[in-house]
């Protein structure tokens, strides 16, 4: 096996700007890890852009290969978990952040970051998943576990031309769900029909400025990938008993409530974390991915480039707030 490959490379210069090159690395560069994977395909995040532009709050030390999702081909296994030639996919936990990310033709983890890829799922269809596609399907898990049927009312969910919205809208639509889709990008409401969304609406319609404490209940439930005034709008929006998870900060990292909806409305408010997900829930919602709540609408929803030398123009677009789905990157 070679010991060299292919990887994208971040480097800090004195100048404290940033630059990325498609490089040659060594695999001895590589973290240590008990299991060695060469690449297939990688995905473009929000996380991934934050990563390759310097920010330091998510990529501490520079040089750097980001990307937090991986899915290929295990070269190597120290444990007896994977043997050589298993397909398997990584996503969350430090990949991509601080370890040596999927943006390269191999990456080295340790085994419990490791997931076994489901039967009826591809390399390929993980990645247009990856981080964003788990974790709405994580959003809608925990919606669901927390009694939202779809008898309810319609269900929420904004930033919904993104990656997380868009799959969110396609786990709901298919689970039996109305779903009311907000997004600033109107001209993509053809696009929102296709992955099943009942209604389009602008986020003007779910931004109030009101300043009331409580809004005429809407939503049986809200999968919110914002945050900000949006996060506090859906909130106030909420029917008694519902459910609002949050896992995004698009807009920004804080939002601020009124006890009210919670204790005269008995609404709850859910965290989703997708980095650190317990192997056992994990595997149980890559599971429903891969089954039913596979969809149907994984091409539409995708793109795909052809190499990591073509990530850079998507890396800008997705920082402007012009990227549309899902991203994919064929590595090798």
């Amino acid at each position: 096996m070679s010991t060299s490959f292919k990887a994208m490379l971040v480097t800090e210069e004195a100048d404290k700007t940033f630059t990325r090159t498609i490089t040659q690395r060594d695999i001895d560069e590589l973290p240590a890890g008990d299991v060695l994977i060469k690449v297939s395909y990688s995905s473009l995040n929000y996380k991934d852009a934050l990563s390759a532009t310097g920010n330091k709050g998510v990529t501490r030390q520079y040089p750097h290969t980001p990307g937090i999702d991986a899915a290929g081909v295990v070269e190597q296994s120290e444990t007896d978990a994977f043997a050589p030639g298993d397909a398997v996919l990584v996503t969350g936990y430090d990949l991509g952040m601080n370890t040596s990310g999927g943006f390269a033709e191999y990456i080295r983890v340790p085994s419990h970051w490791v997931v076994k890829l489901p039967e009826k799922l591809s390399l390929r269809e993980s990645m247009i998943y990856g981080t964003a596609g788990f974790t709405a399907a994580l959003s809608c898990y925990k919606l669901i576990q927390n009694g939202v049927q779809p008898e309810n009312g319609p269900v929420l969910v904004t930033g919904a031309t993104g990656g997380v919205g868009s799959v969110a809208v396609g786990i709901l639509a298919r689970a039996g769900y109305q779903v009311t889709a907000a997004t600033t990008k109107p001209d993509e409401a053809q696009y929102l029909k296709q992955l099943g969304a009942t209604d389009i609406i602008p986020v003007s319609e779910v931004d109030d400025t009101s300043g009331r404490p409580m809004l005429k209940p809407r939503w049986a439930g809200v999968i919110d990938t914002v945050s900000g005034n949006v996060l506090t709008t859906a909130i106030k929006a909420t029917k008694y008993g519902g459910t609002v998870t949050c896992c995004g900060n698009i807009i920004s990292g804080e939002f601020s409530s009124s006890i009210y909806p919670f204790i005269l409305n008995g609404i709850s408010l859910i965290g989703v974390d997708s980095v650190n997900c317990p192997s056992e829930e994990r595997l149980l919602v890559w599971q429903k991915l891969a089954t039913s709540w596979k969809l149907d609408t994984l091409e539409a929803m995708t793109t795909e480039l052809p190499n990591l030398e073509s990530l850079d123009e998507r890396i800008n677009m997705i920082l402007k707030g012009k990227n549309k789905g899902r991203v994919i990157v064929k590595i090798q």
